[in-house]
């Protein structure tokens, strides 16, 4: 169904929150993280030693396709879909032990760790927000009802 036949809630019909804009930008920006660091991986699959040739395609598809979710997310959130939200927040859990084992690195990986943390921490603490749930449409538990009424 396209959005002429199927109208918004009442609470999805206002302005987009700047939070929810943020959250989106940081999903899409780490998607774009991965589809880089996918491609990057591939290039050097195809160029590089051919003795890590399988490893190296094979982690530089594992990451494109992971990328998917994140900027599938952006999207949803940009246009206010409720379901948006959960594989944003995934992304968010998911990203946290990969920053943490950067920062157990001894090498340039440690920046790098620091920006992923602090990148999942804001987008987790954006789509949690009250104005997000709510421009979202999200009620919260024991709330399912109250529309009913």
């Amino acid at each position: 169904m396209t959005r002429e036949q199927t109208p918004a809630p009442e609470e999805t019909a206002g302005p987009r929150p700047r939070r929810l804009t943020y959250a989106a930008a940081l999903a899409a920006l780490e998607g774009l993280a991965l589809v880089v660091g996918g491609v990057w991986m591939l290039v050097e699959g195809f160029t590089g030693d051919p003795d890590d040739r399988q490893t190296a395609v094979t982690g530089g598809i594992t990451l494109v396709v992971l990328a998917l979710l994140p900027l599938l997310a952006a999207r949803g959130l940009l246009a206010l879909r409720s379901w948006s939200r959960g594989p944003a927040v995934i992304t968010q859990i998911l990203a946290l032990p990969v920053a943490y084992n950067l920062l157990q690195a001894d090498s340039m990986a440690i920046p790098a760790g620091i920006a992923l943390a602090v990148v999942a921490v804001t987008a987790l603490v954006l789509l949690v927000n009250p104005a997000t749930t709510q421009a979202l449409g999200i009620k919260g538990p024991g709330r399912a009802q109250d529309g009913e009424r």
